[in-house]
């Protein structure tokens, strides 16, 4: 019997901590400096928890919403046709409305003009690279 409260216990307590942390506030942490037209644009947020730890965010955590474009997830799709310069992005927190954070991203202006390889392409490169590595190694 007093094993199985022991046991009960324990289980209460693990559970009582994993949903004791709350988080205090989230940040945009972006993987780039501007937005691409006509392509989904991953948005990083991460919550800072009140141990101190951070974890990304995603739409299950958060509520996403823009000036512009439509949220898959995380990801933020902009219109090839949009004209503005920058966009607004907002986060807000599912679980407290009151923790929220907004940033203005700048959208891409020169135009992708070089080609993306093709697989050969890639496949060359990479044995032209480890050719002259090895080639320029002195052994």
């Amino acid at each position: 019997m007093i094993k199985k409260f022991t046991s009960l216990l324990l289980v209460f307590m693990s559970c009582h901590a994993a949903f004791g942390q709350k988080i205090d506030s989230i940040f945009f942490h972006l993987y780039t400096d501007s937005l691409k037209k006509g392509f989904y644009n991953y948005i990083n947020i991460d919550g800072k928890y009140s141990d101190g730890s951070w974890l990304p965010l995603t739409s299950n955590d958060i509520i996403l919403s823009a000036n512009t474009g439509r949220f898959q997830g995380n990801n933020l799709f902009i219109d090839s046709t949009y004209t503005g310069e920058t966009v607004n992005v907002k986060a807000t927190l599912k679980s407290n409305p009151a923790v929220w954070k907004q940033v203005t991203i700048y959208i891409r202006k020169r135009p992708f003009t070089e080609p993306l390889k093709t697989e050969e392409d890639i496949l060359n490169g990479s044995i032209q690279k480890r050719n002259k590595r090895s080639k320029n190694h002195i052994g």
